[in-house]
């Protein structure tokens, strides 16, 4: 039997002890040599056979306790990084670990951070207070132009700023700090910019941004008809706008205002661009042949999203040219961070993800400086990363992906893009994470040598067998259930800088108190302009003044005779097959540029 209860095995003994002792007093009694004989080796063989049979229950009771490892913890426990390992562009975070019941100190060299880490854990697992603060900290130290897209506006922005104050004089031309939020307005910037397109893929790309953005369904329903034909339209919107007097009204604002115009006076404006014609075709066949319920399939969608975006603050911020999104230009290196606001994500979150697609293609080209891209809660943003993950290592672009789980990717994204990221990223690190998450990641780490006992119990026998098997290094029963702060993680390495030990399951260690003393030091962020509620709303009525003096020009360069009737106007495809003679016709346009706002930039 093997529940064996402790006063059992006391009774057994005790009983028998008692015996054995008191035999020796029958050898003094009164009474014949024969009888004393018989009583004392009677008792004393009861005795005997009480301590034997209490000793034999005792041993396997001790056997059974021999392993008091219920969790299986010092099994699951492995040789880690113990050296640090630096270069100019490493983030090496220090570690507490265990091995075998003892617990040790490590380090997690992050030594190539150009392959990008994922990095994933639930809500208050520790990535930011723990990983993510680091990697601002060590990054812009190292001389790092930086991107950080800000969540929960302002922690990491004031992070930024406060590291970027003490670390300015380590880089060779100072950087220049700027803010894009919408609540709070700092700083405004055009993603649009006219000279940051070359081609009308770039306006492609701008436009399936903005269009995902403010439609998450539509990421997994690309190629759809009527989700092609929104985006298209809104290309078309933007490269008119950009080929327009030098790109002088190529802003959000401005397509959004001319995606507003009525059919027939706008599509007699955009035919008049012939990159853009075969673009409008559809749209312009559906309205010539009066298939309205089409047309509104086709635009109205692209309508309906866009309108979301009017708003003077917005429109403010979308339309100033304080800064480019040239972050890693090495004549002007630039921190930027993006301020999201969780109460708007949908309506921030597609505005941003727009900056953020910007940013990715002017920072992966050659000869720019060494940049960190940092993204705290990733899936927020409707960005690619994939291309930037495969081919910016070579120039020198470090991602630091934030998510909380990869469902919570394959829910936003869609499982084929999630797994590519979680597949191509070299270094994953993750707090805790359940699911599916923490199974995948369990399969990642792979197994490890573990010792295992075998006991087994009968009643006249107890076998105690020992041997060695594979089992998971980390389980996912474990991942599911670290603490904040707990971290585990598999690292890439460079040819030049190997790492043996690449797995890791360890405590970040932190300096609790000395960052509180930092933080309560921290700088608040400067208020660079003052604007007022009527800038913001004069600003608003000049961008939809522009369009509507847009039209109105463009219309008189045609017909002059229609300026203040309709009906006058020849049919749109009228206009296309004159497109070239008209625009002969034009007068010369005025390739002066608008004049722009004064840059401006967080003092430092």
């Amino acid at each position: 039997d093997e529940k064996l209860w402790k006063q059992t095995i006391t009774t057994y003994l005790a009983t028998g002890i008692t015996l054995y002792v008191v035999s020796h007093f029958f050898l003094n009694i009164n009474a014949g040599a024969e009888t004393a004989s018989l009583l004392y080796m009677g008792t004393s063989s009861f005795g005997y056979l009480f301590i034997l049979a209490g000793g034999n229950l005792l041993s396997r009771l001790l056997k059974v306790n021999l392993s008091g490892d219920t969790f299986n913890k010092e099994n699951e426990t492995f040789p880690q990084e113990e050296r640090l390992l630096e270069n100019e562009y490493s983030i090496n975070l220090p570690t507490k670990y265990w091995l075998k019941g003892k617990r040790r100190n490590g380090w997690i060299n992050i030594i190539n951070p150009f392959r990008s880490t994922l990095l994933s854990g639930s809500a208050g697992a520790g990535k930011t207070y723990f990983y993510i603060r680091h990697v601002i900290d060590q990054h812009l130290k190292k001389g790092f132009a930086m991107l950080v897209y800000d969540f929960k506006y302002p922690d990491l922005t004031t992070l930024a700023y406060n590291k970027l104050l003490k670390y300015a004089k380590n880089f060779k031309v100072k950087p220049a700090f700027y803010v894009i939020n919408f609540d709070d307005i700092m700083h405004r910037c055009n993603p649009l910019e006219p000279s940051g397109m070359t081609d009308i893929t770039d306006a492609t790309e701008s436009a399936r941004t903005i269009m995902l953005g403010l439609n998450r369904e539509w990421l997994k329903k690309q190629g759809d008809f009527f989700v092609e034909s929104a985006i298209s339209f809104v290309t078309a919107l933007i490269w008119y706008l950009k080929k327009h007097e030098d790109g002088k009204f190529c802003t959000l604002p401005h397509a959004i205002e001319l995606m507003m115009v009525d059919y027939k006076r706008l599509f007699t404006v955009l035919t008049l661009e012939e990159e853009i014609q075969a673009l409008l075709n559809p749209f312009v066949s559906a309205w010539e042949k009066e298939e309205w319920g089409q047309l509104e399939g086709q635009i109205g969608s692209a309508k309906i999203s866009m309108a979301r975006l009017v708003s003077p603050k917005l429109y403010y911020v979308l339309s100033g040219n304080d800064f480019t999104l040239d972050i890693n230009n090495p004549e002007e290196p630039k921190i930027v961070c993006l301020g999201n606001n969780p109460q708007k994500l949908q309506t921030y979150g597609a505005v941003l993800s727009l900056y953020v697609t910007r940013i990715l293609k002017l920072a992966n080209q050659k000869g720019k400086l060494k940049c960190s891209l940092i993204f705290d809660e990733y899936p927020t943003l409707v960005a690619d990363l994939v291309p930037t993950i495969t081919t910016a290592r070579s120039n020198l672009v470090s991602c630091t992906i934030g998510i909380q789980s990869v469902e919570q990717l394959k829910k936003e994204y869609g499982a084929e893009q999630a797994n590519i990221i979680a597949g191509i990223s070299g270094n994953i690190i993750s707090g805790q994470v359940s699911g599916d998450g923490a199974e995948k990641l369990s399969k990642t780490f792979g197994k490890i040598v573990q010792d295992r006992e075998s006991l087994s119990i009968n009643s006249s026998d107890t076998s105690l067998s020992k041997s060695t098997q594979m089992d998971s290094a980390i389980p996912a029963s474990k991942i599911a259930s670290l603490s904040s702060g707990q971290f585990v993680g598999i690292l890439a390495d460079n040819p030049d800088q190997k790492i043996e030990l690449k797995m890791f399951h360890a405590e970040i260690v932190n300096d609790h108190a000395a960052i509180k003393v930092e933080e309560d030091s921290y700088v608040p962020l400067p208020k660079i302009r003052e604007v007022s509620q009527e800038d913001v709303e004069e600003n608003y009525k000049k961008i939809k003044m522009d369009i509507q003096e847009l039209i109105e020009a463009e219309l008189n360069i045609i017909t002059p005779k229609v300026q203040n009737s309709d009906h006058n106007i020849n049919t749109v495809s009228d206009q296309v097959a004159k497109t070239s003679r008209l625009s002969q016709l034009k007068k010369p346009r005025n390739t002066k540029k608008g004049s722009k706002n004064e840059k401006r930039s967080l003092s430092l």
